[in-house]
């Protein structure tokens, strides 16, 4: 497959309270790090999303008395899976894992830090309809093909996949530079979702 000037790398939350030890750990999360750093080599453009939650965010199960991490609940947004509070502003949690090589990232997006709403997605807040700017920034720049990696593949990596297609942008998932939390199914669903928009899949090796 070949890489050009259109072509951008995604790379979707490699933070370490997403890997192994972290609060909100995506099982062999660490494993897409040398993964991520060797695409790097390969594409001239490179974009990092980072989630930064506040404190008490309300997608955090702490935020809902009696309810436990992995709970779902409806907000006024739609459904909500609980989460372990994770990747709180300006803790370790939240940081980029430290073998990650992100010198080279022309942008850094920080997505969730609305308190009342969380964002999955690289696009769109979970009301799909707020955006965080990066298809604009993504169009100014000229690209049209995105190429996803990161944390975790059947969260925040397929929904931005999926917008991204929404947007009418050409979406390649890298399948060995993303892992999974699956929860209670959810991977097969994501990649059910993926394929009905036309989400491209590839792996490291191909691209």
């Amino acid at each position: 497959m070949t890489i050009d000037d259109r072509d951008v790398l995604l790379v979707v939350d490699v933070q370490n309270d997403f890997c192994p030890g972290g609060a909100l750990a995506v099982p062999d999360g660490d494993a897409v790090v040398s993964v991520v750093n060797r695409l790097g080599t390969r594409f001239a453009h490179r974009v990092l999303t980072q989630d930064w939650h506040p404190p008490g965010h309300r997608s955090f199960a702490t935020s809902h008395p009696g309810r436990a991490p992995f709970d779902t609940v409806t907000l006024d947004y739609g459904e909500q899976v609980l989460w372990p509070d994770h990747c709180v502003q300006g803790t370790p949690g939240a940081a980029f894992h430290r073998e990650l090589d992100t010198t080279g990232a022309e942008l850094v997006l920080r997505k969730g830090f609305r308190e009342a709403i969380d964002s999955y997605s690289a696009f769109f807040e979970n009301d799909r309809k707020t955006p965080t700017g990066l298809a604009g920034y993504l169009r100014e720049r000229g690209f049209s093909r995105i190429f996803v990696c990161g944390l975790a593949t059947d969260f925040c990596v397929a929904y931005s996949a999926e917008d991204g297609r929404r947007l009418g942008f050409e979406v390649v998932l890298i399948d060995d530079a993303c892992r999974a939390i699956d929860l209670a199914g959810s991977l097969a669903a994501a990649r059910g979702r993926m394929s009905e928009c036309g989400v491209r899949l590839t792996t490291s090796g191909e691209v």
